[in-house]
């Protein structure tokens, strides 16, 4: 992955506000790369761009192969089914609908026959088997991120990206998720981005990057 004079200005009512300030980063396949700053320093904008949820104002974003400024959204939303994973620090579970479909949607949607199979097995490497037919609200929050952890690898994806995955949960589930996070991505060899406020969690990572106004400061 690669990024070169990552600029991204977002409009407010006290007019532009520039979030990411010329930013540039390489990440190596298969690397595990925890991104600290402070709270506005641009890490969950820098996520978004990543994953072709917010489109850069000006520069260059290579993921997985592809440019990502010059795609449609259509092929935004292609690329992310294939081969990117997301994490978030809320679960993003889909209430109406058991854990087996919430981990089987993005995969039908790229038209996967086997997407209920790779879903269960999913589940079932996150220690969820018995949990299949389960809607959200019957999971406890540790349960409904290891939910998320399993639709998020499901796909296979080659660059994961992790904003605070722990960040509502206790300590000790916390750390019971992410040991689940860094097996899986040793498992499916992907590239790894780990937001976090954490220092114990970002240490586990094989490279810390610091934010700070938008830009990439150690």
């Amino acid at each position: 992955m690669q990024v070169r004079d990552l600029h991204l200005t977002l409009q407010s009512s006290a007019g532009a506000v520039n979030i990411l300030q010329g930013l540039d980063l390489d990440i190596e396949t298969g690397a595990a790369v925890g991104i600290i700053g402070p709270s506005g320093s641009g890490k969950t904008s820098l996520l978004m761009v990543l994953a072709g949820l917010e489109r850069a104002t000006s520069g260059s974003v290579r993921v997985a192969g592809h440019e990502l400024t010059t795609m449609s959204e259509d092929a935004l939303a292609r690329l992310r089914r294939a081969a990117i994973g997301i994490v978030f620090q809320a679960f993003h579970l889909i209430p109406t609908m058991t854990a087996l479909e919430n981990v089987a949607i993005p995969l039908e949607l790229a038209g996967d026959a086997t997407a209920f199979d790779r879903a269960e097995m999913a589940l079932r490497s996150v220690g969820l088997g018995r949990r299949l037919t389960h809607l959200p609200g019957q999971l406890s929050g540790g349960e409904q991120q290891r939910v998320a952890l399993a639709r998020a690898f499901a796909p296979t994806p080659r660059l994961l990206l992790a904003d605070e995955p722990t960040g509502n949960l206790d300590q000790t589930t916390g750390e019971a998720v992410m040991n689940l996070l860094f097996a899986l991505k040793e498992q499916h060899g992907s590239t790894l981005m780990l937001i976090t406020h954490d220092p114990d969690l970002a240490s586990r990572c094989t490279r810390i990057t610091r934010l700070a106004d938008g830009r990439v400061v150690a």
